[in-house]
């Protein structure tokens, strides 16, 4: 049986909401201005290993996960830090080559 165009657009809808966290240490001193800490400017980047359909539930986690790692744990008072949620498709291509701490 054919899917209806409103199954379509639910399916859709839900892998729009599929989001992965990001989380970014930047130096102060390198990124005064945190909105412009990314990843290429950033001394640590670490993908969360989970998604979450809603950005709030997906920033709470990522901020979790990173106060249990060493990189959450060791981050000094001239950096800081920022949780970004992506989607998850593009969280895999920006972050192939971050590592996944636990």
């Amino acid at each position: 049986m054919p899917a209806s165009h409103g199954d379509d657009a639910r399916g859709h809808l839900k892998e729009i909401l599929v989001l992965t966290a990001l989380i970014l240490v930047c130096s102060l001193a390198a990124t005064p201005d945190l909105s412009t800490c990314d990843k290429s400017n950033a001394i640590h980047s670490v993908r969360v290993p989970e998604e979450f359909a809603n950005p709030a539930t997906c920033l709470m986690h990522g901020q979790a996960y990173l106060a249990e790692t060493s990189v959450g744990q060791e981050v000094t008072s001239d950096e800081r830090t920022k949780v970004v949620c992506v989607r998850s498709g593009a969280a895999r291509t920006t972050a192939a080559a971050a590592p996944q701490l636990r």
